[in-house]
């Protein structure tokens, strides 16, 4: 029987070894990282596994970036060149969703995080996983907008263009073919 947040062990089995291959292929993103470490994480926890492959089915491409020593814990982005394909067309939040009138998108990019389990990028997290390669170079991916910010009803999203980090506003209400979101998970 499946439950709900539960791979089969199919799934399961298909996922890790998607998921090896890709830690495999990118060293450079998690060096110093064992794999072995971080399968016995997974396995131990599927609901984690379950937010990964939701992560990998809306076209993330999730990835090891990090290991935090602190709270012992692997830390995953969407590690995909562009932002997620299953992801675009997202107004911010649930409030912005709910403020337009017509064409409203199917979903809201914090909304829909929270159902995957996963976590909006903060600005932060979006300038390290730049570090790690070339990101967003031709579409833009919400971050975690300031409580100040968004009460005044903007939000807050990153892009990569001319080799460097840039970040924008707009009404949270928009959305755009080109933009979602990138999510972090926390094993």
């Amino acid at each position: 029987m499946n439950h709900k947040n539960e791979l089969s062990p199919e799934q399961r089995e298909e996922l890790l070894k998607l998921l090896k291959a890709r830690f495999e292929k990118n060293m450079n993103r998690h060096a110093g990282i064992d794999w072995a470490k971080v399968q016995a994480r997974l396995e131990a926890n599927p609901a984690k596994l379950w937010s990964l492959d939701d992560m990998e089915s809306t076209g993330g491409e999730p990835d090891v970036v990090d290991y935090d020593q602190k709270t012992d814990e692997y830390i995953f982005y969407d590690c995909s060149a562009e932002s997620p394909k299953g992801r675009r067309s997202l107004c911010y939040d649930h409030a912005a969703l709910e403020s337009r009138k017509e064409n409203k998108p199917a979903n809201s990019a914090v909304e829909m995080a929270a159902d995957m389990g996963i976590e909006l990028l903060t600005e932060e997290q979006y300038r390290a996983l730049q570090q790690l390669g070339t990101f967003d170079t031709k579409t833009s991916s919400w971050i975690q907008t300031p409580a100040e910010i968004r009460k005044l009803g903007g939000a807050l999203f990153c892009d990569r263009r001319y080799n460097t980090v840039f970040v924008y506003h707009n009404g949270a209400e928009s959305y755009y073919a080109a933009r979602a979101f990138r999510g972090s998970l926390r094993v």
